[in-house]
Parts: C-alpha cells; structure tokens; sequence
C-alpha cells in the first residue's frame, strides 16, 4: 500500500473514531447528567455539561487534525489530543478499580480512550514517517 493510501485510510479511520465525542459530547452538553440517568442536582449538571463541552471540542480539534494531517503541526496536534484521552482513560480505569465497572457506553469509552486511541496514534507516527520519509 502507498504512503498516501495509508494514509487517506488512517484519515477515514480516525475520522470515524472523532464521532464519539462530538456526538457524547454534544450529547451530553444537550442533555446534561440525564444522558446517563443521574440525578438532577445543580451543580452535578453543571459539572457534566461543563466536560461533556470539552469533550465536544476535542472531537472538533481530532477533526481538524484528521482533515489537516499533512501539514506540519497537525501530527503534534493530534498526539496531544490522544495523549488528553488516554489520561482520561486512565482516570476512568481508576473508578472501574475503585468503585466498580459502569455500564455498558463507559466500557465502551474505556476501550477507545486506552484501545482505539493509542493504536491511532502509533499509526499516525508511522504513517508520517511513510510520508514525509
């Protein structure tokens, strides 16, 4: 397979990858602590849609990096992000120790942010290191 075929597939793969957080995200700012059935209180909500909005606009930066991959900075862009959502997983894997497994979307959030994440990345490096090598 050429570089840049590689590379338009890695494209079309980690774009698909970036519909997780813009819709949980964007879910999530709509619907508040009700998108996972937790209890209406103030400041929980508040909280909640105050990640889910960041989490929204890290779907919105893994898409411009994805779209913008063969310009210079976007590769650094997009290791950082991965880097964000791996943190976050290892956050989440902390509460599956401490307290329990969530439910079934959470599992699934799991293994992207510690799964699907850090492949990604790693096929990004090399797919820059086909391209510009």
């Amino acid at each position: 397979m050429s570089p840049q075929t590689e590379q338009r597939l890695w494209q079309a793969v980690a774009g698909l990858a970036c519909l997780v957080p813009l819709l949980a995200g964007g879910d999530g700012v709509l619907r508040g602590v009700r998108m996972v059935h937790g209890p209406l209180l103030p400041d929980l909500d508040s909280h909640f849609r105050y990640l889910s909005g960041i989490f929204l606009g890290v779907g919105v930066a893994f898409a411009c990096a994805v779209v913008r991959i063969d310009r210079p900075r976007a590769g650094n862009l997009f290791r950082l992000l991965c880097g964000l959502v791996i943190c976050g997983g290892l956050a989440r894997l902390a509460s599956l120790i401490a307290v329990g497994p969530p439910g079934p979307g959470h599992l699934f959030g799991l293994g992207m942010e510690l799964g699907v994440v850090p492949l990604l990345a790693l096929w990004q490096a090399r797919v820059e290191r086909r391209t510009k090598g």
